[in-house]
Order: structure tokens, then sequence, then C-alpha cells
């Protein structure tokens, strides 16, 4: 075979490998919409998909009225946000979770090893302990988690040998602290009252979410999903070394900086609507790789595209399992571990 032919047939592959994965991508977004529809019939009161897009599209489009009160109250003001933060949550999470793993180069780094999780349960510990509302849960959990991995990254910092296993400890420290300060605020929580709400948000549930917090949501989630996404190609050229990438020109000390805080924005806003829901980070990413290659540009997206298909279809479950819901972080557990462990054990790269 000439040297011609041979760059004509790789050019060929190429084309095809490219081809395939767009393919795989629109697939799994087609996916995430067909779910996201058929969720809509899911729980106690059913209603046909029929009349759940009319009462969606009569907020846009003036039509015929051909379904109850009810009927509307329930798709607009308990589906839809439910559904809306389902997607939100596990796109965001799974995003935070692939960009920890490129910026670390460990496949087994998630979303809450530098004590961000754990930083919103303290938070949100602290709020329901004091007697606050919903509103203050959310907003101590954010800013708990914020604090906790501003105090990593100044600890991992002051450390100069090993600074990304440095940075790693520093949030098992972080983390192992916060959450015997959660359990000491448990131990003095009254068992009656405060206990059992405090040990339910701990669990994770998207069972009392309101529009108005999926659209205050939104805001922190974009502001830490878009420079994740804008920096996909640099955290392609980053997973090739230090010297390499500092060869070609990226910053990888100030590129790892902005990764941690922007993926640390998104599972703080994650958390302090839904509670704590891990294995989605973890789990996920790695999904995402076997699907559409190992490619940033292509497989951050999809990731999350993927973590909102799955939190969707796990808050289904647990909306339908049993007579009461079931906390939506003990069914990723109970989903994500035995699965992961699969992955890991029939890996074959």
């Amino acid at each position: 075979m000439g040297r011609h032919e041979y760059l004509k047939q790789h050019l060929m592959v190429r084309r095809r490998s490219k081809y395939l994965t767009r393919l795989k991508f629109f697939g799994i977004a087609l996916v995430l919409i067909v779910l996201f529809l058929c969720s809509f019939n899911f729980g106690r009161f059913e209603i046909p998909i029929d009349k759940v897009l009319k009462i969606i599209l009569s907020r846009a489009i003036p039509m015929a009225k051909t379904w109850d009160t009810s009927q509307e109250t329930v798709v607009l003001f308990i589906r839809l946000p439910r559904l809306i933060a389902a997607v939100l949550v596990g796109g965001a999470l799974a995003l935070a979770g692939a960009a920890y793993q490129a910026v670390f180069k460990n496949p087994l780094v998630s979303p809450d090893i530098l004590g961000a999780s754990s930083g919103a349960s303290l938070g949100a510990a602290i709020a329901i302990f004091s007697g606050f509302g919903s509103v203050w849960v959310q907003i101590l959990a954010f800013v708990c988690s914020l604090v906790a991995i501003f105090l990593t990254y100044n600890i991992g910092g002051r450390i100069k040998k090993e600074p990304t296993l440095a940075l790693i400890l520093a949030g098992i420290f972080i983390s192992s602290l916060c959450n015997a300060v959660v359990s000491m605020i448990k131990f003095m929580a009254d068992p009656n009252d405060k206990l059992p709400t405090l040990t339910y948000w701990l669990m994770g549930s998207l069972g009392s979410i309101e529009i108005s917090q999926v659209v205050w949501i939104m805001i922190p989630m974009l502001i830490g999903a878009v420079p994740l996404l804008l920096l996909r190609w640099r955290l392609n050229v980053m997973s090739m070394g230090e010297d390499e990438s500092k060869a070609l020109g990226i910053e990888t000390k100030r590129l790892r900086i902005i990764v941690i805080l922007n993926s640390t924005i998104l599972t703080a806003a994650s958390i302090s609507i839904g509670g704590l829901i891990g294995w989605v980070g973890l789990v996920i990413p790695h999904l995402a790789r076997r699907l559409v290659g190992p490619n940033n540009k292509v497989m951050l997206p999809a990731s999350v595209l993927m973590g909102g298909a799955f939190l969707l279809l796990v808050d289904n479950f647990a909306r339908t399992l049993t007579a009461k819901e079931v906390p939506l972080g003990v069914l990723t557990a109970i989903v994500g571990a035995p699965f992961f462990i699969t992955l890991m054990m029939y890996n074959k790269e």
C-alpha cells in the first residue's frame, strides 16, 4: 500500500469515527428528551403525554383548554420544576466529575473529593439546627461548600511537594472535619423535629423543589458550566502532562484553579437544592468516556446529557418504587456502586 493510499484510508477511518461519535451524541440527547417527556406520566396521578404537551405549550400558544385545573397544577407546579431540577443537578454533577477527573488525570476522582459535599452538608446542618427556612438552608449549603474548597486549596497549596496529592489529602482532612461537626449537630438536634429533617436532607431529595428555586439555581450553574465547556480543548492538552502543556502555552496552575472553582460552584449549587446525591459525578463520566471516547470536547457535553438522563430516571424510580418516596442519594448509591464496580472489572483500557 502506497503512502497516498494509507493516508486516504486513515482519513476515511477518522471521518467515520467522527460521524459515529456525533451520532452517539445526538442519540444521548434524544434519549434525554424522550425520557423527560415520559417522566411527566410517572407518579400516582397519571396524565396522558398529549395533555402534558398541551398544558406546557398553552403557556406560549393560545389554545382551547381540554384539561382540568388539577392536571395543570400537577404538570406546571409539581412535576415540571422537579424534572428540570433533576436534569440540571444530574448534568451539573456529571460535568463537575468529568472536569475533576480531567484536571487531576485520575478516573477515581469525584466532585466531593475536595470537601465540597461535606461543606454543603455542614452549611445545611447549621441552617436546619438553627431553625432557618429552606432558602437559608440552600444559601448556607452553597456558601459553606465554597468555604470548604477555599480552605482545602489554601492548605494544599502550602505543601510544595506533590501538589495534586497534597490537595486531595487536604480535601480528605476538610471532609472529615465537616462530617465530624455534622455528626455533633445531629447528636444535639431535637429528635422529634430537626433531626428527621436534617437526616432526610442529607439523603438527597427533589421532592419539595419549586420553580423559583430552579430559576435561582440556574444562575450559579451557568456560571460554573460555561467556562468548563469553553476550556474543553485546554483540558485535552493538560491530559498530556505538565511539561507538554507548558510547552504549548497553557498555564496549568491557573487552569487547575479555574476548573476546580467552577466545578465546585456546580457541585455546591446542586447539593444546595438536592441534598447529598452521590455517585453521579463518578460513574457518568466513565460511561460517557466509553460511549463517545476520551476527547473532552465531546465527552464533557455528553456527560452533561447523560448525567441529566441518569438522575431523571433514578428520580422516577424514587417517586414510584414504594408508597413513600425513596431518597435520591440512597438510590444513586444502590445503582451507582455496583455499576461502577462492573465498569472497573471489565475495563479493558
